[in-house]
This record gives C-alpha cells, structure tokens and sequence, in this order.
C-alpha cells in the first residue's frame, strides 16, 4: 500500500513540483490549498492560486482540497505580529506561521484526511542522525530557508518531505515547465505574504493609530517628525524624510534607536556609524531543533536576519531563559523581536528571539 502524502499546495511553482517528484517517487500524493488571510486583492491574490494549484492538480491527475485556516492565523500570528510592532519591535510573521499554521494546523487536518506525512516547498533538506531529524540547509544558497524553520520540533520535521530541498530555483522551473505547469514562470512571493508589495506603515496604520513625534539625532536635536515609532526598524533609511539634511555629505540618516517611551526616534548619518553596530545580543525563548543543547556552543554560526550573512559566534547561558550571543565582528541594526538562527556547517541547529543588543 502506497504511503499518503499531503503537499501543503500555494499555488506556486515550488509546492507544484514537490508534488510531481512525489508522484514520481511512487507516493499516492494528494493537494490542499490553504487560505489564511481573508482578503482577494492586488497584493493578496488567493483566487489565483487556487487556480494555479488545480491547474497543476489536473495534469498531475490528483486531488485538491481546500482549507480555510484564516481565524487561526488571524488569532496566532496576525494578533502576535500587531502587538510585536506595537511594543516597537520588528516581529517576523513567517516564522510563526510555520510553526502554528503549516506544521501544526496543516498537519493536523492532513493526519484526519488519513495522510501518514505532510510535504511542503520548502527549500530545506532533513538527514536522520543517531539521536535526531536534522533540518540541512537548501542545496540552493540563494532560497535556502531553513531561518523560518529553526522553531520546529522532532516531530514536525520527522513527519515531513521536503522534495526541492536539493535542488536550485532554476532547476525547479524548468521542472514545471517540463509538466506543462501553468505557474512555471510565476513571481515568487515576496516580503510578508498579507502584505505583499504594499507600504508597510499604510498597511499597519489600518490597526495600529498613528502617533506623531520627533526624530532626534544622538545629542537630542531635532531633525524632522515620524508617524509612530512603531513603524520604523532599526537601521531603516528609506522613508525617514530628513536626507536633505547636512547636505548628504555625511551619508544618509538611519535609525539607531526607538524610545518608546518619549515616543523618539533616534537617527544618525552614514551607514558605518557606531550606533547601528553592535558585537552582542541578548536573545529568549531559545529553541534546539534536535530538543537538547548541542555539545559544543562555540565556534558556530548565527543569522540576524533571513538575507543577512552568517557570522561566528558564542553563546552564554544567562538566568531568566535568556542567552548573550557574542559576535567576532561587529552586526548591523541588531533588532529586537527578530531571530537570531544558529547553524554548523548546513546543519540548522535552533535559534532564539532578539530583545536587544548590547556592546
């Protein structure tokens, strides 16, 4: 009897071609379609990929089934996104998505269809070691995503398929294009997928109200006003409304710091300014894929963000579930209430919530 295997289908090319090499593979492959945020428009095109996806179920001639899985978005990631970007942090929404959503919901209803695994995608690869699933990175260094995958545990990576995890983007499409698929040369999705290409603060100002104050450099002069500190990230630039400032020649403005309290935005010029450069950071909620410590702390690698570079690091155990995370060099725009991803060579070991950084 054929093992069942239910893909995660978005209507793009990705999950399109996970499902065919399934297929191939001998698997009885079936599709669901997964709608988690409540809105059909320009930046947010469900209908769309609804019919992506069955059109690529029709020349696969399997099924597709279609969940709506928005009111558990909405209530665990969108409410924690909101809230996150009101405290004045930078949250990312996908991390959370995989872990409540797609690897939890997901999974879940596709046990009850009678699925024995889930596969999504994704650009990851697992191994099975002695005591544990690793999670690898992407063979293709450019999608690699296994920074949106650190928080899942065991069972979530044991009881998933990855099919494109060895293979580059480029390779995928002329995989889809070979199937006849109809997405094979569709956009990929980018930033957060309820935002889409729209501006972030028109988008937030619909939830969080407006708050004007001053934009202040590090002596406290005044340089300009924001619209609520909440709507900025440290080290942004674009968006600021001061660059004609000192007539440009000492580079352009960037936020350092978010006094949320006097609602302030601290701004300083030029991107090798000391203020946007920090050697440490303190993190919580530290999570181990394989579910204990790994042996040896020192000399890995850590992530700040999902594009930035991986780096050498240490990390310390501190009291109150929190970790100092040391850096030989010195990271740029630090920011609270995104990840910090720890690796070992293409191994993704786990990783740990930024709440600030330190000198």
């Amino acid at each position: 009897m054929k093992e069942k295997i239910i893909v995660g289908m978005s209507g793009g090319v990705d999950s399109a071609v996970a499902s065919a090499i399934l297929k191939e593979e001998g698997f009885e492959v079936e599709g669901l379609f997964m709608k988690n945020w409540e809105e059909n428009s320009e930046y947010c095109q469900s209908e769309q990929d609804y019919k992506d996806a069955l059109q690529v179920c029709d020349k696969l001639n399997i099924p597709l089934r279609s969940v709506n899985f928005s009111k558990q978005y909405w209530d665990r990631v969108f409410k924690h996104f909101l809230s996150e970007y009101e405290q004045g942090r930078t949250p990312n929404p996908d991390i959370l998505c995989n872990t409540e959503i797609k690897f939890k919901e997901f999974y879940n209803y596709a046990l009850k269809l009678g699925a024995q695994r889930i596969a999504t995608g994704h650009y990851v690869q697992t191994k099975a070691s002695k005591n544990s699933v690793l999670l690898l990175k992407g063979d293709d260094p450019n999608k690699d995503q296994s920074y949106f995958l650190y928080k899942l545990n065991q069972k979530q990576i044991s009881s998933a398929l990855f099919p494109i995890g060895k293979l580059e983007k480029k390779r995928v499409r002329s995989f889809a294009k070979k199937y006849h698929f109809t997405n094979f040369s569709k956009k990929d999705s980018v930033g957060i997928c309820f935002i889409g290409k729209r501006d972030l603060m028109k988008f937030l100002s619909n939830y969080i109200p407006k708050k004007t104050g001053y934009i202040i450099d590090e002596k406290g002069k005044r340089l300009g006003t924001h619209q609520g500190v909440m709507f900025y990230t440290i080290g942004q630039r674009k968006g600021l409304g001061i660059g004609g400032l000192n007539n440009g020649k000492d580079g352009g403005w960037y936020v350092a710091d978010k006094d949320i309290t006097n609602n302030e935005l601290i701004a300083v010029q030029g991107h090798a300014h000391p203020a946007l450069y920090h050697t440490k950071l303190i993190a919580s909620n530290i999570h181990w894929i394989s579910g204990y410590e790994p042996t040896k702390k020192t000399q890995l690698k850590a992530k700040i963000r999902y594009r930035g570079k991986e780096k050498t690091c240490n990390i310390k155990k501190l009291d109150n579930d929190m970790v100092l995370v040391s850096f030989k060099e010195p990271r740029f725009a630090i920011s609270p209430g995104q990840s910090v991803v720890f690796y070992q060579n293409n191994i993704c070991l786990g990783g740990a919530l930024i709440e600030y950084p330190q000198n």
